[in-house]
């Protein structure tokens, strides 16, 4: 079945592109998966041993799934905060992207079920066992990149993903081949030496994983870096990134008062006035005292 409907209604629901791959066993990247596990790099994130054959297997996320889409969405935003403040990742300036990219995925899957009739398929963004950097791969929408992150030829790194596995054969699309070459600017820039190696990120050193997924206090003094909530050292330093184009989708531009807090404002914020500016924020998933724990080792 031709893939030219579903790129077509993908870009009326704002998604910037839409590629198609065979739903199919993922056992390379399976393995590759397992070392890393192995190898204790996911820190307190325990749910990445789980669910390991669901992740392998589509057909065990959804019955009689032929074919997986993948989409990109772009975050980039148009304004920044200085450099001199608190620095949060760029894709939590607005609002959750779970919440955004759920909802545009389920207005895609509302259109092809109108189009193709009965057709059975979940969505999927960042919230269940799913492998989606191999599936944007595999489908052509990107490669991955020495960060471990999906890098778009034309939107670069500053992309959140989705998924929609459907019981439909679809024509797919062919992967595109790495771009990134001999360049390891990702890896020199990022001042922890979390990639160990090319598309090995070790999550316990990683300073998006310290601000955000270690709910502990830290065992010892560690400078954060000026990371307060995530972290874009690696993709800032890309070159692909270079072509990143602000995001055309109001929900994700940046919350103007969280911008421009510094320190100290961030120091007097009560527990109820985070609570208010983080609403459906993906600053959420720190909570108030992560953040002044993360305050205290800003480095």
């Amino acid at each position: 079945m031709d893939s030219t409907f579903i790129k077509e209604a993908a870009r009326g629901v704002g998604f910037a592109d839409c590629r198609i791959a065979k739903a199919e066993t993922l056992p390379e990247e399976t393995q590759h998966l397992k070392r890393w596990l192995q190898d204790g790099m996911y820190g307190m994130m325990e749910y990445m041993a789980r669910n390991t054959a669901k992740r392998e297997n589509p057909a065990l996320l959804a019955e009689g799934c032929q074919t997986v889409v993948s989409l990109a969405v772009n975050y980039y935003p148009a304004f920044q905060q200085k450099a001199d403040v608190p620095q949060i990742a760029k894709y939590a300036y607005g609002k959750d992207y779970h919440l955004v990219v759920k909802q545009m995925l389920h207005r895609l899957l509302a259109s092809i079920r109108e189009h193709y009739g009965t057709v059975r398929g979940r969505v999927f963004t960042d919230s269940a066992p799913v492998m989606e950097h191999a599936w944007a791969a595999r489908s052509g929408l990107g490669w991955t990149g020495k960060h471990s992150l999906v890098i778009h030829p034309q939107y670069g790194s500053y992309i959140f993903l989705g998924e929609l596995f459907l019981d439909i054969a679809i024509e797919p699309d062919l992967p595109i081949a790495d771009r990134c070459g001999a360049c390891t600017r990702c890896i020199d820039a990022c001042p922890v030496q979390a990639i160990v190696a090319p598309h090995v990120v070790d999550a316990r050193r990683c300073l998006s994983y310290l601000t955000i997924e270690h709910k502990a206090e830290f065992q010892q003094p560690l400078s954060l870096h000026r990371r307060l909530f995530g972290c874009d050292l690696c993709q800032d330093a890309c070159p692909w990134n270079k072509k990143a184009q602000p995001t055309k989708i109001s929900e994700f531009e940046p919350h103007r008062e969280m911008l421009n807090m510094d320190e100290n404002d961030w120091k007097r914020l009560s527990k109820e006035d985070f609570e208010r500016m983080t609403k459906d924020s993906p600053l959420q998933r720190a909570g108030f005292e992560s953040f002044h724990r993360n305050l205290t080792n800003l480095g």
